[in-house]
């Protein structure tokens, strides 16, 4: 496996900037009345995803990482339930509620699968 010399190149963080894009692209269609508030919730949990993986990846003890990817963790959490609150509103389908889902799981997998690696190796690039 190689190592990552900038977030930019985790899988986790690739993953998760695809699903960032997905999620903005929902918050567009919501009606006019949930555009602050669901939306910007959406939005917020979108953002996390990425940005805490970003500020993990930058501190220098692999424990303030972690700490960091459980943040991030917490936020696909929360999207799911913001998803979930659409398709209850019907303001997206089924179909594009479990597509979501599904990406959200493996956005959860790769995550969980890169926070035991961050435990496991102690180790980071050093600082540019």
């Amino acid at each position: 496996m190689a190592i990552a010399k900038t977030f930019q190149d985790l899988e986790v963080w690739k993953i998760g900037r695809s699903l960032r894009r997905k999620l903005y692209e929902i918050t567009k269609t919501l009606p006019t009345h949930e555009r602050y508030n669901l939306a910007g919730q959406i939005r917020a949990a979108a953002i996390s995803l990425t940005s805490n993986i970003a500020e993990g990846f930058g501190r220098f003890h692999y424990k303030e990482n972690v700490q960091f990817c459980r943040i991030a963790r917490g936020s696909a959490c929360e999207a799911r339930d913001h998803l979930l609150t659409c398709l209850d509103e019907r303001y997206i389908s089924s179909g594009q509620y479990q597509e979501l889902d599904q990406e959200l799981t493996t956005f959860l997998r790769t995550l969980n699968a890169y926070i035991k690696s961050i435990g496991s190796s102690k180790t980071f690039p050093d600082a540019e």
